[in-house]
């Protein structure tokens, strides 16, 4: 099982991965395309920032509860090229970044280390 420590340092790692992929991989053409990994890394950061975890700054969101929406934003992101119709201009990023963000997630201990569970 992945430590909730680890997987905090994933969460903003991936966050981060998430805002700066478009420019990396050349897709920050100012479509969906682009803007979903941007909003879900941004999204993902900010979850991060109030999850009952170690690196977290606030402790107000359960850790399950972030899971559960690490699960739902990657298969949303998986998803994205086909459903919102730019698999044929980008998709590996998307399904990479989606399935990893279902993966960890499932992999990862449900209570934080010491008195934060």
């Amino acid at each position: 099982m992945i430590p909730t420590r680890t997987h905090a340092v994933l969460d903003y790692l991936t966050g981060a991965l998430l805002i700066v992929a478009p420019y990396l991989f050349g897709f920050a053409d100012g479509t969906i395309a682009q803007w979903l990994p941007m909003l879900l890394g941004t999204v993902t950061i900010v979850m991060s920032l109030i999850t009952r975890y170690e690196l977290s700054f606030s402790k107000i969101i359960p850790l399950n509860v972030h899971l559960a929406i690490d699960i739902a934003s990657g298969v949303l992101l998986a998803t994205s090229p086909w459903l919102l119709g730019f698999a044929d201009r980008i998709w590996w990023p998307h399904l990479l970044v989606g399935l990893t963000e279902i993966i960890v997630p499932t992999l990862t201990r449900r209570t934080p280390t010491g008195s934060l569970a």
